[in-house]
Order: structure tokens, then sequence, then C-alpha cells
């Protein structure tokens, strides 16, 4: 940090703000500030990593040099050696990888802040995904809590107005839930039996209405959809597109870009006083958004059409497990249907709107009476 900020003050210092020389000279102090940044996060590795991967989702907010250095961090995470992966599972498992698969890959298919993923087969023929939890992983959390707690309370000391105590409580309570791999199967389970009727993808439109049918309809959230965790494939069988949900760690119930800074006191005193829960819910939410920009899909609102349709059907479904009379069920019943008619008229006239038919209209005209040579 002391580096990073030291880099700032002196580079930037004797130029002209807002000049060309300026915006040229911050970009490169940004691209070095970047990269530092995530030598560091591959360094410490765990709870760094985490972090880093956030950042690396956040294009709405942050400047480009950092989200496309930091997005590294969502597929190329630093990998554990065989020696470590056979040492793990002899830890945690009690036998070696040749008494507990016909075949195990040496290259992983994929490495995460936590853990990393290896294709192996049974001994009764069945192909699986071993996913296999980073050495001293465990103990080095609670050395990255410690720290941040720290370091915590020495930014309160300097800067009063900022409050962020309830970031080290959050990660208290949630990494070792990360770190439970028989917690994160059952959510697995638990996940795909609550979203089996979603057989779709149609990218971020689809991706946005599974999580907010989780969030309102559930109130069971994966709280990690950054570009890492979530992948898209083609049905061997179908060929239909479909979305894969990686990760299932964290579970739980439950626009800004310029001058963001100014407001960060406030946002801290805000954030403070949110329940713990909102706060992986906004975490998810900027994730969300992140991905939309990433695809160019912001403007036609879906996600939050998506959004507003699950919150009706959740609250009239509350209002009817909430009432016996029947006449009191139909209507609202009536009130559902008629909300939800009026979000999709809203829809309706946005793709409309998106579709610019006025200029259609004038290029069609134009064709069919072309102006005299």
């Amino acid at each position: 940090t002391a580096v990073i900020s030291y880099d700032y003050l002196t580079s930037l210092r004797s130029v002209p703000y807002g000049s060309e020389e300026y915006l040229a000279l911050r970009s490169k102090v940004h691209l070095r500030s970047a990269r530092r940044l995530c030598e560091l996060c591959c360094a410490n590795r765990g709870t760094f990593i985490k972090v880093g991967q956030h950042l690396g989702a956040l294009d709405y907010l942050l400047p480009e040099e950092y989200t496309s250095t930091l997005k590294v961090l969502h597929s190329q995470a630093p990998q554990s050696s065989m020696q470590e992966v056979r040492q793990v599972i002899r830890e945690d498992l009690g036998k070696e990888i040749h008494d507990l698969f016909m075949s195990f890959d040496d290259t992983p298919l994929g490495a995460a802040s936590l853990a990393q993923v290896h294709k192996a087969v049974l001994h009764d023929g069945r192909t699986v995904a071993v996913k296999v939890q980073h050495p001293k992983v465990q103990a080095q959390s609670s050395k990255d809590i410690l720290l941040m707690e720290v370091l915590v309370l020495a930014v309160k000391q300097l800067f009063p107005d900022f409050e962020f105590m309830w970031l080290v409580d959050e990660a208290k309570k949630n990494l070792p839930l990360e770190l439970d791999f028989l917690n994160e199967g059952r959510n697995a389970e638990k996940v795909a039996q609550m979203l089996k009727h979603f057989d779709f993808l149609k990218i971020s439109r689809h991706l946005g209405k599974m999580y907010s049918e989780m969030i309102f309809v559930n109130g069971f959230v994966h709280c990690d959809p950054h570009p890492g965790n979530v992948l898209v494939r083609k049905h061997p069988g179908t060929g239909k597109a479909e979305i894969i949900l990686l990760d299932h760690g964290l579970y739980q119930d439950a626009e800004i870009r310029n001058n963001a800074a100014n407001y960060l006191p406030q946002i801290s005193q805000l954030l403070n006083h949110v329940p713990r829960q909102m706060l992986l819910i906004f975490k998810t939410n900027d994730l969300l958004r992140g991905i939309e920009a990433a695809l160019g899909t912001r403007a036609s609102a879906s996600s939050f059409l998506n959004m507003s349709r699950c919150c009706i059907r959740a609250l009239a479904e509350h209002k009817k497990k909430n009432t016996c009379s029947f006449f009191r069920r139909t209507q609202i019943s009536f009130g559902e249907a008629f909300s939800l008619w009026q979000i999709s008229l809203h829809e309706l006239m946005l793709r409309v709107k998106g579709l610019k038919l006025p200029s259609w209209a004038m290029a069609l005209l134009c064709w069919l009476f072309p102006a005299p040579h």
C-alpha cells in the first residue's frame, strides 16, 4: 500500500491535472499498481486471491487497468504441486490417491483461491471432479483475518470516519464455511434440486433470473458469481446452452463509479448498520452487474425486471400463506398477475425502444423510394 501510494503521489505531482499527459501517466501508474496488487495476491494466496477476484469483476467501478490485470485470478490462481495434493488427500482421507482412484490427472482443470480441481476416475468407472484444498490454507486464513483486523483498526485510528470492522466480522464468519467442503457438497445438492426447473441459457438475462429466484423466492443465494465460478456450455445431448455454477461454499439468506471516493465515509457507515446477510447480497449484485457490463446487456434492464418479477411472486406467496380467506387469496392472485403484466409491458417498451424502429422505418422508405439521381 505504501509503495502504490508513493508511486501515485510522486508520478502525478508535477503534471497538470486533467491534461492528456496526466491521463496517459495515470494509466501507466494504474497498470503498475494493478500488477503489484496481483503479485501480492498470488504471493499470499488464500484470502488475498478471493479479494483480488472480486476486484477483478468490478468492470463498471474500477479503472480498466485494475480489472483487466486482476481478471487473471479468476482462472489462473496459483496451483498446488502434486506432492502437496497427495499430502492433503492422505491427511484428509487417510489413503493414497491410487487406493481411491483408478486414474487421477496430475494437471488441474482449474485453480481457485482456496482449492484446485482435478479430473479423476473412480474404481467403479465413474468420472469425477476432485476439489483439493490448498495445503495450510486453513491455518493461513486465520492469520489473514488477524492481519485484516489489525489493518482495519489502524485505518480506524487514522481515519475515524471509516468504519470497516464489519468486513472483519463477516470474514471470520464466512471463511470457515467456504473451507468446509462437506458443507459445500450439501449446498451443491440443494441448489441443484432448487433450480432443476431451469433448462436455459441466453446468457445474462437468465443468469439474472436464476439469481433473482434464489434471492427472493428461495432465500438461498450463491454468493460468489465471479466469471471463474459461472460457466456456459452446450448440453452434450440436446445442444442447448446451460449455466454451470461452481464453488458452493458460501450461501446466505438474504452505480457508483464517478466520485465514489467522496462517498466512502457515508458508504462505510451505512454498511456498518446493514444486516449482515445483505452484505453478501450486495457483493453478489456487484458481480452480476459486472458480468452484464462485460456482455453489454445492462441497457435492457432485464436483470432488474426479472428481479422485480421474483419479488412480486415471493410477496404474493407470503401474503397467501398468511390468509385463510378464499376471496383474499383470489384478490392477491389477481394483483400479482396484474403487476407481472405491467412489468412485461414495460419490458416490451424497452425492447421496442432498443430496436430503434424509427431508424429502421426511414431506411426501409429510402430503399423503397430511392431519391432521383
